[in-house]
């Protein structure tokens, strides 16, 4: 248990500060950022169940010699039976650490997914009262900002533009946003972000989350650059991207608007996408970061 223990808080720690300072200064990223989208998320996922299951695992030690004898034995103990071995304050400490940091990271998902529809509620309520439809889906809002941005729901989506950017952007480049924002909808990146805001919600001290929601966003922004670009030349789809990513817009969807962002989103289409082999590399990393900390702590009660 204490080897189990001491090799999960290992890999949490390794997934809390190198790993991700690395994976946010690497560049590959932007040439397949479907790819290093799942990367980060196994980051994420893997993090926080190796640090959940440091604590858990060295706590349950005085109650068995793995995970599933521990938790057996801690039952029997609140029902009267006496451990198998001394229980020392850092045990209990670590177990309560464990309970608290797991009903922490729950309830901030929570929180943080009811807080985001609200606003979306909101959001779509003022969209409604102050512009027109074009379509079941579209809103056009009268203002001279060009402005883009998707309402993303769970059964219905808005997507929003201005009278702004319709006068701003020629038909070419107008259809390169459209599509844009339809790759927003069509792959829930919404889901993605509220995964991402939870985390650095949860733990607002902690840095590496505020820089993981910042590439998240950037890596959403680029994927959906590519759908646009199956229907629109490169060269109009970085016109669009450098006309409209000046502007001010306010898009759920974390509409990267930034300089530096603008320029690496611009930059990145003349950038050949990983090889499949290395893309499928990748997803396998992705994949053995999942497996490891689930391994650490089920293995020892199969072995």
């Amino acid at each position: 248990m204490l080897e189990a223990s001491i090799g999960l808080a290992a890999l949490a720690a390794l997934l809390a500060v190198p790993v991700p300072i690395a994976l946010g200064r690497a560049r590959w990223p932007a040439r397949s950022p479907a790819v290093a989208l799942i990367l980060w998320q196994s980051i994420a996922a893997a993090g926080g169940l190796s640090m959940i299951g440091a604590l858990l695992v060295f706590g349950l030690a005085p109650f068995g010699d793995n995970l599933i004898a521990g938790a057996v034995g801690l039952a029997s103990y609140f029902a009267g039976s006496q451990p198998p071995g001394p229980i020392e304050a850092w045990h209990l400490f670590a177990l309560w650490g464990a309970v608290l940091l797991a009903l922490h990271l729950g309830l901030t998902v929570v929180l943080t997914v009811v807080r985001s529809e609200r606003q979306r509620r909101r959001h779509a309520q003022l969209v409604t009262l102050l512009s027109s439809p074009l379509s079941a889906s579209t809103r056009l809002i009268d203002t001279p900002t060009p402005v883009a941005y998707c309402l993303p729901g769970a059964f219905s989506s808005v997507t929003v533009f201005s009278a702004g950017l319709v006068r701003l952007l020629d038909e070419p480049q107008l259809m390169a946003v459209i599509e844009h924002e339809k790759a927003h909808v069509a792959q829930r990146h919404d889901v993605v972000l509220v995964a991402f805001r939870a985390w650095h919600a949860a733990l607002p001290w902690f840095p590496i989350a505020s820089r993981a929601q910042r590439e998240v966003g950037l890596l959403i922004e680029m994927l959906a650059d590519d759908r646009a670009r199956t229907h629109v030349a490169d060269d109009v789809l970085a016109a669009a991207i450098s006309l409209v990513g000046g502007a001010s817009a306010a898009d759920t969807a974390a509409e990267a608007s930034r300089p530096s962002d603008i320029q690496q989103r611009v930059a990145r289409l003349a950038l050949r996408p990983l090889a499949l082999p290395v893309e499928a590399l990748v997803v396998g990393s992705a994949a053995a970061l999942l497996g490891v900390p689930t391994a650490l702590l089920l293995l020892p009660a199969l072995v």
